[in-house]
């Protein structure tokens, strides 16, 4: 049975193929459109997963949307009737979309299978929202039973739910409806630091630790009333999302003190401290939500979804601190990841199928679930465009190969195996160096993503190495956890008030420097052989070169950019920039061999910058 999963409309736009049961693909649009959060109905990744699913022109049986179209729009209706005659830019913005577009779901699914040459299935489902961002928690996890935790902006009305999972068994237990939202209050926040919403939230957590708390008593004092059970009610009164096209209004910006900073300026201490205090509240309010959703439950594990889900910050203290004792993370936690949810939703709830968990080990396959290309096809390609590159079959001296290079504090730009979906690159599509380097956090962030000098890297680490690192004592395969690094590791900095921000980023921290954040703290990747063998096997040889089994990993692509997809995807980055090395599959491209360049075409006004 083929059940075809969509999400659309909102960011992030996805596609998923569930078989028989099985996570077969899933893919964001943006990573073949080359548009950052793509929105659009996902044509392109449909027709990879049908594709990649092998489905025959009339096999496809199902196809769920991840949310309800018709409540989200009544609710788009009641929002701006209950505060006119104010709101009317925003709805006049919206009202256009919604009757072109968001409407008529149906005829755009059925229009997309045309295209790729499927017949429309009898069944079409539409979950709700926050039932599918549950069920993509839940489904895959590991855990027979569990608490589900979801958080987000909004999907028809819920803005976070509590859930409960048995078996194939789910069901939303509570839930806190718009506008009272953590997410849209974290990005309030992003638009307020001068970050992009829905795609500089990340920049927001990783500011926070240059910042203090300043604010928090502020923002509880006016902005939000807190109860035991981490709900919670925002005062309207300082934000301006239900009527303007901007996130806050000119009371919140009187409440801290100025206007919102503008993009691309100085980050001020406002802004770091306004970083810090928002991100404390965030943790506190997902702590409570947690504490309440183990009451309800007397679960000992939790499964969590919802863009706020992506806080690794907050997740790490949960972890640590919280009732659970397991928790487990959507890796697409997004709206992509709704699409998976809504699928799952109809085999096991609709269908009535059957989960079948193996304890420790989840569904995902390390969230590799999007395109691969073969060696013979990187071939051609190279010899197409007359570029050069040497061919390593022997996946040990291969691995090797790649482990001298960084040790020798280049820059390898990693394309191979199958493309991660999700916003986080796990070693398919990884640019990667040595941990240990003093630069080499300001060379990737300067010279090869193009961004600002204040972003942390992750590390990706051998898991039976994880220890020896970070105060951790579980798997973190999906960089969705922040640990301290280990106190023996570190080093003691002054770090005041009177050491400038660029100062502070350049400290050296610990013997592993370029993962270490301001605070002593990594988002850490944990690898196992089963979960991505030639990435482990990059790691191991990395140690074996230099005793550490521990890289860097940050995602192939600048700044504005989708991750790469496609080997040209990567060739094209890996020449627009100060990259040393390139791996496309079992072929190593090093930059003095290659062609030259032309860049004409002013590429860094291509992608709108993030």
């Amino acid at each position: 049975m083929n059940i075809l999963g969509i999400s659309a409309f909102y960011h992030d736009s996805a596609a998923c193929l569930v078989q028989d049961g099985k996570i077969v693909a899933a893919a964001q649009e943006e990573r073949f459109t080359r548009i950052k959060h793509d929105e659009n109905f996902p044509v392109n990744a449909v027709r990879y997963c049908l594709a990649e699913g092998g489905v025959d022109p009339d096999g496809l049986d199902a196809v769920a949307f991840y949310d309800k179209p018709i409540n989200k729009f009544v609710r788009i209706l009641e929002t701006y009737m209950s505060i006119a005659p104010r709101g009317l830019k925003p709805y006049m913005l919206a009202l256009p979309i919604w009757m072109k577009k968001k409407l008529w779901i149906p005829l755009q699914i059925d229009k997309s299978l045309e295209l790729a040459g499927l017949k429309m299935p009898d069944h079409l489902y539409f979950p709700e929202h926050h039932e599918s961002h549950a069920a993509s928690a839940f489904y895959p996890s590991p855990f027979e039973s569990a608490a589900i935790l979801t958080v987000d902006g909004v999907g028809e009305w819920a803005a976070s739910t509590i859930g409960h999972g048995r078996g194939r068994e789910m069901e939303i237990l509570k839930d806190l409806k718009f506008p009272h939202s953590l997410g849209l209050l974290y990005s309030a926040f992003t638009y307020f630091t001068g970050f992009r919403v829905n795609s500089g939230e990340y920049k927001l957590m990783g500011l926070a630790p240059y910042g203090e708390e300043k604010y928090k008593d502020l923002i509880l004092d006016k902005l939000l009333t807190i109860r035991d059970d981490g709900s919670f009610r925002l005062n309207m009164e300082y934000f301006a999302y239900l009527d303007d096209v901007k996130m806050t209004n000119d009371k919140f910006a009187e409440l801290f003190g100025g206007p919102a900073r503008q993009a691309e300026s100085e980050i001020s201490a406002r802004e770091r401290d306004i970083a810090k205090s928002i991100q404390v509240v965030t943790e506190e309010i997902v702590l409570k939500m947690a504490n309440h959703a183990h009451d309800l439950t007397g679960e000992k594990n939790l499964c969590m979804a919802g863009g706020v889900a992506l806080n690794c910050v907050a997740n790490g203290r949960l972890l640590r601190e919280g009732p659970f004792d397991d928790i487990w993370i959507q890796p697409a936690a997004g709206d992509a990841g709704g699409a998976l949810g809504a699928a799952l939703t109809v085999w096991h709830l609709v269908e009535e199928k059957p989960r079948i968990v193996v304890p420790g080990k989840d569904s995902m396959q390390g969230s590799y679930l999007g395109p691969d290309f073969e060696d013979d096809e990187i071939e051609a390609y190279l010899k197409q465009n007359g570029y050069v590159g040497k061919r390593v079959e022997d996946e040990d001296a291969w691995a090797k190969e790649i482990a001298q290079i960084m040790a020798d504090e280049k820059v390898v730009g990693l394309c191979q195996g199958r493309m991660e979906f999700g916003p986080r690159a796990l070693g398919g599509r990884s640019i990667i160096g040595d941990a240990r380097s003093s630069k080499m956090q300001t060379v990737m962030n300067l010279k090869i993503k193009y961004r600002e000098s204040f972003r942390p890297f992750a590390p990706s680490c051998l898991e039976e190495r994880a220890s020896d690192f970070f105060e951790l004592d579980c798997p973190s395969p999906y960089m969705l956890l922040v640990a301290p690094v280990k106190r023996a590791r570190c080093k003691g900095i002054d770090d005041t008030d009177s050491v400038p921000m660029r100062e502070q980023i350049n400290q050296l921290r610990s013997d592993v420097p370029a993962i270490t954040h301001v605070d002593y703290s990594a988002r850490v990747q944990t690898v196992t052989e089963e979960s991505n063998r030639r990435y482990y096997k990059i790691i191991r040889a990395f140690e074996a070169e230099t005793g550490y089994g521990i890289i860097i990993n940050t995602s192939f692509n600048v700044r504005g950019e989708p991750i790469v997809c496609t080997p040209e995807d990567g060739y094209r980055c890996f020449m627009r920039t100060e990259m040393d090395v390139l791996v496309l599959g079992s072929f190593i491209l090093r930059k003095e061999d290659q062609p030259a360049w032309d860049q004409a075409d002013d590429w860094q006004q291509e992608f709108k910058l993030d």
